[in-house]
């Protein structure tokens, strides 16, 4: 299995691996929200930056932007609105930008493997990342080896960060596991399918370190539509009360499922932290430098003792909610038009060249060695050993109960009537 990033260097915040690794197409992938923008909340200090973008309905909105959708690098002067950010990253080095290239790069043909797997029969559903890259690999890359995650199920670029194999997370999808990790190994919570309640689990896990002493953080996945449950608000709640060293991070990425954020909410979603008493940043989602530079500062001060912080990375869900779903019934084709000229890996693709920080060897390496992981997938996948299909009746009674014994004998009778259908 090709080792990830994380895993040789668990580590390494800012990047992985740069040297003999190459881009995969960077076909179909997203970007930032049209416009540059303004202005941008730390607590309450805030201050204004020079270029804005407009919100929905005309109001503004604050936006953290540190690589523009052209490659240009931004927001790194002094006097910027975006320099206590930019500082998070100021001495980034081209191996690490080469890093995160690799690390967006091999995730998105990670993720474009399985869907193809999930097309073909080998997988039961698939929730694709597609274009929310750079918000996973940058807040994932922020992390340390004692921070803890509790991720959603679309959160395949953060494992690879914490060096979970990418093909223990196809095994849940594939019905042949309850989860394919051991939580503890890696940090790194299993796949949460209930929407919202993660963010619970994650503030009480946060409130348990504070307690223990310990400086690590806590950082909590969750996505727009997640933001409507109760669930979340409470450990809003709960973490401002307790001052709880805990980061939420919102991937919003336009739509939960065939809803859209006009129907969600009034205000952008990373307002709504000030009125639990603790600080709210939309961030480019597409930008993996930003969305890197801010996760570090909020789980800095999380270390720090300075309670929870929200994080909203502002993207977009490039395919569909999950294989399930046709996203052609609720949008349109010229708004995903839109989001793929602003596409997360491309921008950094074009910053690298235009710096000179990459070469084509580098980038042919990288094809190559993406060629390499999709194959590697696709063969771990179809090996996979079927589960022993009575296991799920053990261990839901110590002593045994009659009412099980019952379930699974009816069980035992369904499955021999293939056997006896096939041999008609």
């Amino acid at each position: 299995m090709t080792e990830s990033t994380a895993a040789r260097k668990p580590r390494r915040s800012a990047g992985s691996k740069a040297a003999g690794t190459t881009g995969t197409k960077a076909a179909g992938t997203t970007g930032t929200k049209a416009g540059t923008d303004a202005k941008r909340t730390t607590g309450t200090k805030r201050t204004t930056s020079t270029t804005r973008t407009a919100a929905k309905k005309g109001s503004e909105t604050e936006l953290v932007q540190l690589l523009t959708p052209e490659g240009e690098r931004v927001g790194t002067a002094a006097n910027s609105a975006y320099a206590e950010y930019a500082s998070y990253v100021a001495d980034i080095t081209p191996d690490e930008l080469r890093g995160l290239y690799r690390d967006m790069v091999l995730t998105r043909r990670f993720d474009a493997e399985a869907t193809a797997l999930q097309r073909q029969g080998e997988l039961g559903l698939w929730a694709s990342l597609l274009g929310q890259e750079a918000a996973q690999i940058g807040s994932g890359r922020a992390t340390r080896e004692d921070d803890y995650v509790f991720p959603t199920y679309r959160e395949h670029g953060v494992a690879w960060c914490r060096g979970v194999d990418p093909t223990n997370l196809l095994g849940m999808f594939r019905g042949v596991n309850n989860g394919g990790w051991d939580p503890n190994s890696n940090n790194f919570h299993l796949y949460t399918i209930v929407i919202g309640s993660q963010a619970l689990h994650a503030t009480g896990y946060a409130m348990g370190v504070a307690k223990d002493g310990a400086d690590s953080g806590v950082i909590a996945y969750f996505g727009d539509g997640a933001s409507s449950q109760g669930d979340v608000s409470e450990a809003f709640n709960f973490a401002a009360v307790y001052n709880a060293p805990v980061v939420f991070f919102c991937q919003n990425n336009q739509w939960a499922i065939s809803e859209s954020n006009e129907k969600q909410t009034r205000v952008p979603l990373y307002q709504r932290a000030q009125g639990f008493g603790f600080p709210g940043v939309r961030v480019d989602g597409n930008d993996v430098l930003a969305s890197l530079a801010v996760t570090r500062w909020a789980l800095d001060r999380a270390r720090r003792g300075e309670g929870p912080a929200l994080i909203e990375a502002y993207t977009y869900r490039m395919g569909a909610h999950t294989t399930s779903d046709d996203p052609s019934r609720y949008r349109h084709d010229d708004e995903r038009a839109a989001w793929e000229a602003k596409d997360p890996i491309l921008r950094l693709r074009r910053f690298l060249e235009s710096a000179n920080h990459a070469d084509e060897g580098f980038f042919a390496e990288l094809e190559a060695e993406s060629e390499a992981l999709g194959k590697q997938v696709r063969e771990v996948v179809r090996a996979m050993p079927d589960p022993d299909r009575f296991a799920i009746f053990e261990n839901v009674y110590a002593d045994g109960h009659a009412l099980v014994d019952e379930e699974r004998a009816q069980f035992a009778a369904y499955q021999a009537s293939f056997a006896d259908a096939e041999g008609v």
